[in-house]
């Protein structure tokens, strides 16, 4: 039975890969690989101090980067567990704390924040700690995943454990890395920009991406939802955003 479960759910991510071929280009970008491989990476360069948020048991930058670029890591996390399981030397200091209610010293170059804001409940006192991490002049990488995407808009509807045995079930390799509650508390492009602002940072790169697998697995439901996507697009611009990516830089 499991055997056919999976065929079908082969068939039907076949089906929604098939037809998103047929769709502008733009609406096919993965916001987090895009993230990962084309916006990160351009902003790391030798000899900076970089704060890794919310990274854990995966910070963003290897090993081999941090030594080839002679980079100072600090990994910040709420959970010590998760710090302790990144691979030895990853991190030149790791901090247990709650990015809501941390205060930095202004010593950072880079801040790197990759799907972690949906996570917390006060995105507004996020930013403001990330704020006080910066040096002035000094830029944090943001990536979240929008309130405003459909799967956000049904995760805050649904109970956690029935989220949970949903999206195991479809996708069992998510079992360890979604696992935490999501809120997507003010994670929309407006509510971003105006926070910025607010603690004296000025937007200098956004990217807006329009894709997500999470519907893939059911082609008529993924076809309904690719249909609103572009519907929802054409009227509320990069509102519409299934993802999010932002260079924040510290204003002197």
């Amino acid at each position: 039975m499991k055997s056919i479960i999976k065929k079908l759910i082969q068939f039907n991510m076949t089906l929604s890969h098939a037809f998103d071929r047929m769709i502008p280009e733009k609406y096919r970008i993965d916001g987090n690989r895009y993230f990962i491989e084309r916006f990160a990476p351009s902003y790391i360069q030798d000899n900076l101090i970089v704060y890794d948020i919310g990274g854990g048991k995966n910070p963003y930058i290897s090993q081999e980067t941090k030594h080839k670029l002679k980079l100072k890591i600090i990994g910040l996390d709420i959970d010590q567990k998760e710090l302790n399981h990144a691979p030895v030397g990853a991190y030149d200091a790791s901090i247990c704390a709650d990015i809501t209610q941390f205060r930095g010293k202004s010593d950072a170059d880079l801040v790197i924040c990759q799907a972690l804001l949906e996570h917390v409940k006060n995105v507004d006192q996020a930013i403001s700690a990330i704020a006080s991490i910066l040096k002035p002049g000094g830029c944090a990488l943001i990536f979240v995943p929008s309130r405003n995407a459909l799967y956000a808009r049904l995760n805050l509807l649904l109970p956690q454990n029935f989220k949970k045995k949903l999206l195991y079930a479809v996708y069992p390799k998510t079992r360890e890395s979604q696992s935490f509650p999501s809120y997507y508390n003010q994670c929309t492009p407006c509510d971003f920009r105006r926070i910025a602002q607010k603690y004296n940072l000025s937007i200098e790169k956004e990217s807006f991406h329009y894709i997500s697998s999470y519907f893939s697995f059911f082609f008529p439901l993924y076809l309904v939802w690719r249909i609103w996507i572009l519907s929802f697009h054409a009227v509320a611009g990069e509102q519409a955003a299934e993802t999010f990516s932002m260079a924040l830089r510290k204003c002197p």
